[in-house]
């Protein structure tokens, strides 16, 4: 047996016309579904580099310090720091892991201090750049670049001592040491 076709009424064949004119008939849901899953990934990209503790989540741009074993210092090319980017480093001494940044301000100096200060060292979270500002990631308070290395106390990053000898930096490995109490949680409550 074969089946009959229905004819469709006038009212029918209008409403299919305007379905398809106004493209009102099953749409793919998936150019939706990629699109939110992409802006998913891309938010949480962004928290953790942002939020997230130093040391504890690979964050970019940090690296352990590497000398020559009989070296009192520690070395590295100026150009390094020519973009104003924060570059954060790790130095161990037995158990101690002590964390420092590096940049060039935008007055064109190079500055370094410990990833800690005098009040907030006891979170362990450090601070993140941000345009031309580092940011306590514990307390939230700005701190200017020009003002690295040259303020000390309260909530300013703890300075280092640092040198230029011709296209090279240079910080004394006494100097980091000295910095060992900012990271020394063991005691914390």
């Amino acid at each position: 047996m074969s089946k009959k076709k229905r004819k469709m009424t006038s009212a029918e064949i209008r409403s299919a016309k305007k379905a398809a004119v106004l493209n009102e008939g099953k749409r793919s849901k998936l150019p939706l579904i990629a699109i939110a899953l992409c802006a998913v990934f891309i938010a949480a990209g962004a928290t953790m580099v942002t939020l997230a503790p130093f040391g504890k989540s690979g964050t970019v741009g940090t690296s352990s310090v590497t000398s020559a074993p009989d070296s009192d210092r520690v070395e590295y090319a100026v150009h390094l720091f020519d973009d104003g980017k924060a570059r954060h480093y790790r130095y161990t001494v037995g158990n101690q892991t002590i964390t420092y940044f590096i940049l060039k301000s935008s007055d064109g100096v190079i500055r370094a201090a410990f990833d800690a200060c005098d009040v907030c060292w006891p979170a362990g979270k450090g601070y993140v750049q941000v345009g031309d500002q580092m940011i306590c990631r514990n307390c939230g308070r700005k701190f200017d670049s020009v003002r690295i290395n040259e303020i000390k106390g309260g909530c300013n990053p703890a300075p280092l001592n640092r040198r230029i000898e011709g296209d090279t930096l240079i910080i004394q490995k006494a100097d980091i040491v000295e910095g060992i109490r900012y990271f020394n949680f063991s005691n914390k409550a």
